[in-house]
């Protein structure tokens, strides 16, 4: 009786995991370079409980996008151009979000440009883009891609495969309050 008891609650548990852990399991289980194109409209990102962090803004005035990072970051020398910034975790230099953004050529100077990826993501500000979440056997990484009139916008986080579970909440919630 105490075994089929266990046996309920642990399929009660399994059944209660947060999409993200279903997710990292799976990918986790399919091993190797694997890439997983998320499907990501249900899921909302309002707070990220971490009691304790003090936030900054990071904007781009070039561009005009922006998103919130851990005041605590540390940013690499920006490029001359000023088309983006590199923000790395004090703690593990090899933990770091990205984000840049270009103006699109049209597409008659890039004629193979593929355009398959189909929307499945949408920003606090309901702006709409494609979140791909890659598991390699080095390192992880989580990248939003946006497109808005003549510019491409992306952001892009990663750690070593082993510590990604560990920011996975952390990404998602600076993906969802990337703004435009």
């Amino acid at each position: 009786m105490t075994l089929a008891k266990n046996i309920i609650m642990s399929t009660t548990t399994v059944k209660t995991c947060s999409l993200k852990q279903k997710i990292y399991t799976k990918i986790q289980s399919l091993g190797g370079k694997t890439a997983l194109l998320l499907s990501l409209w249900s899921c909302t990102a309002t707070s990220f409980p971490a009691p304790g962090v003090t936030w900054n803004t990071y904007h781009n005035y070039r561009y005009g996008f922006e998103f919130p990072y851990p005041s605590n970051w540390n940013a690499l020398p920006a490029k001359a151009n000023n088309d983006g910034i590199i923000l790395v975790s004090p703690k593990n230099d090899s933990v770091e979000i990205r984000s840049w953004a270009a103006y699109r050529l049209p597409d008659s100077m890039t004629p193979n440009r593929q355009t398959t990826n189909q929307p499945n993501f949408q920003t606090g500000q309901g702006v709409s883009g494609v979140l791909l979440v890659e598991i390699d056997q080095q390192i992880s990484s989580m990248t939003l891609s946006l497109i808005q009139d003549e510019v491409e916008y992306y952001w892009q986080a990663r750690s070593q495969n082993q510590e990604f579970s560990d920011y996975y909440d952390l990404f998602y919630y600076i993906a969802y309050q990337y703004r435009i």
